[in-house]
């Protein structure tokens, strides 16, 4: 493998793409290489980052070993932590803990709730008080709350100062903090008292004082405010951080723009996960028996709801020994309506998520999805009722009555499945929401036992009634 490329950013883009093809073959050629590799982890951690994830756990963890703290410390930042935990599960604690240090805390703290109570002890035990209090603080925090995502590297001001000489002061912060997008104002207690954007300070006259030109009681969360809250104020407001407090008010950290952005992709995965019963926390780095304990109560659950379908096609055996091509027809009513709801059922879930679904517009919705399902309905109850009737009338598909009366029972039961199965997949969410569970909480399962009941049932029940 040869490569002849004038920066990092190209070369990680190449041997992403060759990793694709071929891990062994790119692991090899960063080991022997490994002035390039070093090269590419301090230029662009972020790229460095996407190669070792394209890798297989033991080469991604051997030239992770290669790094320096500094750098190793910048790629970690750049992982997720469910596989930078697997990373640096053979990483002497030594070399662990010279790598959290250089990290910064909320991307520290992140990895040691991945690696164990023993493991973060260790790691803690040889790391300086402050980094180790600053870590601590933050793992006091659940992971889903202004605290768990918070960073506490923050750039504040005493409110005394004039806005030159906060001008001055920020000059000499520079190299401390990344972000001085917004400064805050405290007070000798740390109480958050007013937020002013660097702009603002350089264009205002320098004599002017921070509580003139600052914005004064900022919106600000508490520690424990739920991550969706803190993600909605962002959208809301625009803004690209946030301040969190204690309950007495002082300042504690900010939960960051690209904080926020990670919580839209996370409720996003989590409600996709909720729909269909798998467990919120789950990660395809997620623990085997860990997996098995979330998913298994939903799998029985989706058991016991199946066999009560079954129970109601039971029931209707008399028919389809009168009528065998019925039992050939019973799934296609049925997969029309899952697939019908289950577009229904998106759009619910995303709605509620951006919370677009106000109670007053309950009714409005539904009448507007039952339209969206009498019409979808209608068309492919046509198309049901033409193709059935060919099928039989062209000898494709045996059947013992008339193909006209088998085509009209398939039309009917599309329609009738189609309309009721879009608005189950709207209303299913609204239905927990009203119960305060979360609405995507196995919607999926349950919308599942509705198309497949109709499907099955109600497309039996229509044939007895007709044959």
């Amino acid at each position: 493998m040869r490569l002849r490329l004038r920066s990092p950013r190209q070369l990680a883009k190449v041997l992403v793409a060759a990793a694709r093809r071929d891990h062994v073959e790119v692991a090899e050629y960063l080991d022997s290489r490994r002035e390039e590799w070093e090269a590419l982890a301090e230029a662009v951690p972020g790229d460095a980052a996407d190669v070792l994830e394209q890798l297989a756990e033991a080469e991604a963890a051997e030239l992770l070993g290669e790094l320096d703290s500094t750098e190793a410390a910048d790629v970690l930042e750049e992982i997720a932590p469910e596989l930078a935990a697997e990373l640096v599960e053979d990483v002497p604690i030594a070399d662990l803990s010279a790598a959290v240090t250089e990290m910064t805390g909320e991307a520290a703290a992140d990895l040691l709730a991945e690696l164990g109570e023993d493991v973060t002890e260790s790691v803690l035990a040889l790391i300086d008080d402050s980094t180790e209090r600053e870590i601590r603080d933050l793992l006091v925090f659940p992971a889903d709350c202004a605290g768990g995502l918070m960073t506490t590297e923050i750039a504040s001001l005493p409110i005394g100062l004039t806005a030159g000489e906060a001008v001055e002061r920020i000059r000499q912060l520079r190299d401390e903090y990344e972000d001085l997008q917004y400064v805050y104002v405290v007070d000798d207690y740390r109480n958050l008292k007013g937020v002013i954007s660097f702009r603002d300070l350089v264009f205002n006259r320098p004599g002017a004082s921070l509580d003139e030109v600052m914005v004064a009681d900022p919106i600000s969360v508490t520690a424990l405010t739920d991550r969706e809250v803190v993600a909605e104020i962002c959208r809301r407001y625009h803004f690209l951080g946030v301040p969190v407090t204690d309950t007495a008010g002082r300042l504690l950290g900010v939960v960051t723009n690209e904080a926020v952005m990670e919580v839209i992709q996370d409720e996003a995965t989590e409600d996709f996960a909720a729909a269909v019963g798998a467990g919120l926390e789950e990660t395809v780095y997620t623990d085997v028996t860990q997996s098995f304990r979330m998913r298994a109560p939903w799998l029985v659950l989706n058991l016991a709801l199946a066999l009560l379908v079954a129970l109601v096609i039971e029931r209707q055996t008399g028919i389809i020994t009168r009528e065998p091509v019925l039992a050939a027809l019973m799934p296609v009513i049925a997969l029309l309506g899952g697939n019908g709801g289950n577009q229904s059922l998106a759009v619910m879930i995303r709605s509620l998520a951006s919370d677009d679904v106000p109670r007053a517009q309950v009714s409005g919705i539904l009448l507007r999805q039952s339209g969206v399902g009498f019409l979808n309905g209608l068309l492919l109850a046509f198309f049901s009722f033409g193709l059935t009737y060919f099928l039989i009338d062209s000898g494709v598909f045996a059947s013992n009555s008339e193909p006209l009366t088998i085509a009209v029972i398939v039309g009917i039961a599309t329609l009738a499945n189609l309309m009721i199965a879009t608005v189950a997949g709207a209303a299913i969410p609204l239905i927990l929401r009203r119960l305060g569970q979360d609405p995507a909480l196995a919607s999926a399962i349950f919308l599942t036992l509705i198309t497949d009941l109709l499907g099955f049932g109600g497309f039996l029940l229509v044939a007895a009634w007709l044959i």
